[in-house]
């Protein structure tokens, strides 16, 4: 499985960004894909996934109602539209996924290269 991740750059707030994500070899339909964050000196928390099979989501509680994670039909690709950006959604963003949706939130079994979002007061 070989994920990529793309679109990250420098925002100000109450701006908006789309990350995302390529995917490859991924045919699990049981599992999920979807969006980690680490801002330095804090730990890294999964933020929103997508299931696979029938496209259900999960939103952490900070960015429920300003971010929105979509893929597109084949699941090949997988969105992250982060709205009304706040200095505090500044950090790395990694695309995750595993095999099992519910293993997903405790440790995916597969990591793309992260991408800088860093967004101005």
């Amino acid at each position: 499985v070989q994920l990529q991740a793309f679109g990250g750059g420098l925002v100000q707030a109450g701006g908006s960004l789309r990350l995302s994500c390529t995917v490859a070899g991924f045919t699990y339909d049981d599992g999920a894909i979807g969006w980690f964050r680490q801002a330095p000196g804090k730990e890294r928390e999964g933020i929103s996934c997508i299931r696979k099979r029938d496209g259900a989501t999960y939103y952490v509680d900070s960015v429920k109602g300003r971010f929105t994670i979509s893929s597109d039909g084949a699941g090949n690709t997988v969105y992250l539209q982060m709205n009304n950006l706040e200095p505090g959604d500044s950090a790395v963003y990694y695309c995750a996924a595993d095999r099992l949706d519910s293993r997903w939130i405790i440790s995916p079994s597969f990591w793309g290269k992260g991408t800088l979002v860093t967004v101005s007061s």
